[in-house]
């Protein structure tokens, strides 16, 4: 099983170099941290003063593995969680920030379970998850997988501008999908034809 640096190691390679998508939220963006995280965590690089995509583009593969660590790992407190589901739930955390753990809450729910979906891992969420993994520990690291595939789904049919991440030109799977399968059992993968199929209402 990998490390959690080496899983760090991973999204940073994952999630590429210095972009500026016009359709993306984030905005400036390299190696996956976004301009808005910078100036929230007062990254001016060039110490003119001002944070910038000119700090952005200055963003080191060990700065940006460091900032997902810190910020993205032990602060919201994945360390914490069973360890099968660490690396699924941090690369999620990583593109889709509390909303990872939102659904970890919500795909709890959905198994019975009784508490808060608030995307903070709190004592009780931390409990169910060391439960749910001693009663399901082959699936619901899938579970968690297939969701998180879901959620990429609809939030491109609710956002137009952001079907491009999950579907590509071609109209084969996107980032996003392939993303999400990574830390998918194969057996759970979806075919092309099903994918096409479920994304042929966006034209």
């Amino acid at each position: 099983m990998k490390s959690v640096e080496e899983i760090a190691t991973d999204i940073v390679a994952r999630e590429g170099g210095y972009v500026n998508d016009p359709d993306d939220p984030g905005g400036a963006t390299k190696y996956g941290v976004t301009i808005h995280t910078m100036r929230r965590l007062g990254l001016d690089l060039d110490r003119d003063g001002r944070i910038t995509a000119g700090d952005v583009r200055r963003l080191t593969r060990d700065q940006a593995r460091d900032i997902f660590l810190k910020h993205y790992f032990r602060k919201p407190r994945l360390d914490d969680l069973p360890v099968p589901l660490q690396a699924s739930v941090f690369d999620m955390y990583v593109n889709a920030g509390s909303n990872a753990v939102r659904l970890l809450q919500e795909l709890f729910r959905k198994m019975g379970y009784e508490l808060s979906v608030d995307g903070v891992l709190g004592p009780q969420t931390l409990g169910i998850a060391r439960d749910a993994i001693r009663h399901a520990p082959d699936h619901l690291v899938d579970a968690y997988g297939i969701e998180r595939r879901n959620y990429y789904y609809r939030l491109a049919d609710r956002r137009p501008a952001s079907r491009k991440y999950a579907r590509r030109r071609n109209g084969g799977k996107g980032g996003w999908i392939t993303r999400a399968e990574e830390f998918l059992s194969a057996r759970y993968h979806i075919s092309d034809k099903e994918h096409r199929e479920r994304t042929a209402a966006w034209g």
